[in-house]
C-alpha cells in the first residue's frame, strides 16, 4: 500500500486498479530504446508478471537510449541485466525473460501467457509478426516506433479497431527505409515514446481512461508537436491474417531471389566471392564475417570503382535492410553478379555458432 500509495490514491483508480495491475502481465518484444522505459515504468507500477523477449547483448552504444543498463553491463545479455534491474527496483514485481529472436515458430506460445502485448521491435519482419500473432490471439499490441526526432504511438485491437496492417497494409521496399542504426535517433525520444506506451499497457490492464484504438499519436520531438489522427478499420483491405508467415521473405519481396543469398550458400563459397560488411563501424568491431571487406553503406557509392565486376559480390548487413539499398545501388551501377544475405549478420552467427 505504501510502495502504490500516490497511484492508489487516483480518482478511478483506488485500490481495485492497483489490484489489477497486479494480477495482469505485459510482454515487452524487445529490451531496447523503447522497451528499457516501459519496462521500469511497468515495474514501478506493479503490473504483477513482466515478459522481456530479447537476444542481444548489452552496447556501448546502446546506454544514451537505453536507460535500463549501465556501463557496466556492456557485454552482459540484455535479458540478465534487465531483469537484475527491475527486480530491484521492485521485487514484488515478477520478471520472466524469453531469450530468442522472436519468430513465426516461437511466437504465439510466447504471447498466449501475458494479458497486453508491447512492441518495443525496430525492424518490419518482427512488427508484422507481433500484429498477426495479436491478431490471432486476440490481444491488444501497444505499439511504438522511432526515427530520428520523430515517433508514432498507438494501440492496435483487431477485436475493436485497427490492426497495424490496418496502416501499413505492406511493408516498404527495405532499400528505401534507414535504419535507426544509418539514419540515427535522439536518444530521449525512444523515453517519450517507450513511457507513453507504458501509460496504454497500465490504462489497459487497469481499465481506465481511453486507449489509442483508432488512433495513431505522432510525436515531432524537435518542434515538441503531438498530434493524433484517426486510423480507420480497414481489414478487408489487407491480407487476411490465418496463421503465421516468412515475415523476412514478406518484408524482403520485392527483392528477387536470385539476389539473395542464404548463409549455407555464402558459407559454401566465402572463399569465391568477394563479401562487403556495410554496417557502421561500430558493429564491425563488434563482430564480422571473416575476411569480409567494410564499406559502410553512406560510402558504398564512391567505393563503386574498387569492386570487382568479374566475380560474385555479397554484400551484408545486420538485418538486410541495408544490404537491400545497396544492392540496388550496385544493380544500377551495372553490377551483374551482386547480391546480398537473407538475414544478414544475424542469421550468419545464429547459424554458425
Amino acid at each position: 500500500m505504501t510502495r502504490y500509495l500516490r497511484q492508489i490514491s487516483l480518482p478511478n483508480f483506488g485500490e481495485e486498479g492497483q489490484q489489477r495491475l497486479r494480477a495482469g502481465s505485459v510482454l515487452i518484444v524487445g529490451a531496447g530504446g523503447l522497451g528499457s522505459p516501459a519496462a521500469i515504468y511497468l515495474a514501478a507500477a506493479g503490473v504483477g508478471r513482466i515478459g522481456l523477449v530479447d537476444f542481444d547483448s548489452v552496447d556501448l552504444t546502446n546506454l544514451h537510449r537505453q536507460v535500463l543498463y549501465t556501463t557496466k553491463d556492456i557485454g552482459q545479455p540484455k535479458l540478465e541485466a534487465a531483469a537484475s534491474h527491475l527486480r530491484a527496483l521492485n521485487p514484488d514485481v515478477v520478471i520472466e525473460t524469453h531469450h530468442a529472436r522472436l519468430s513465426s515458430d516461437n511466437a504465439l506460445d510466447i504471447l498466449a501467457g501475458y494479458d497486453v502485448v508491447l512492441d518495443g521491435t525496430d525492424n518490419f519482419p518482427t512488427r508484422y509478426l507481433v500484429n498477426d500473432a495479436c491478431v490471432l490471439l486476440r490481444k491488444p499490441n501497444v505499439y511504438g516506433s522511432v526515427f530520428r526526432f520523430d515517433g508514432q504511438l498507438s494501440v492496435f485491437d483487431a477485436a475493436r479497431g485497427p490492426c497495424y496492417r490496418c496502416l501499413y497494409s505492406s511493408p516498404a521496399p527495405p532499400h528505401l527505409v534507414p535504419s535507426c542504426a544509418e539514419g540515427g535517433v535522439l536518444g530521449v525520444l525512444p523515453g517519450m515514446v517507450g513511457t507513453m506506451q507504458a501509460a496504454e499497457a497500465i490504462k489497459l490492464i487497469a481499465g481506465i481512461g481511453e486507449p489509442l484504438i483508432g488512433r495513431l499519436l505522432l510525436v515531432d520531438a524537435l518542434r515538441m508537436d503531438f498530434r493524433s489522427v484517426a486510423l480507420r478499420t480497414q481489414h478487408e483491405r489487407h491480407e487476411k491474417i490465418e496463421r503465421l508467415i516468412d515475415y523476412e521473405g514478406f518484408c524482403n519481396s520485392a527483392m528477387s531471389n536470385e539476389h539473395e543469398w542464404t548463409v549455407s550458400q555464402l558459407a559454401a563459397e566465402l572463399d569465391n566471392v568477394a563479401v562487403i560488411d556495410v554496417r557502421e563501424k561500430h558493429e564491425w568491431d563488434a563482430g564480422h564475417i571473416e575476411g569480409a571487406r567494410h564499406v559502410p553503406l553512406s560510402k558504398l557509392q564512391s567505393e563503386l570503382e574498387t569492386i570487382p565486376r568479374d566475380r560474385d559480390v555479397v554484400l551484408y548487413c545486420h538485418m538486410g535492410g541495408r544490404s537491400a539499398r545497396g544492392l540496388a545501388m550496385l544493380q544500377s551501377a551495372g553490377f551483374t553478379r551482386a547480391a546480398h544475405l537473407k538475414g544478414g549478420y544475424a542469421a550468419w552467427v545464429k547459424e554458425n555458432t
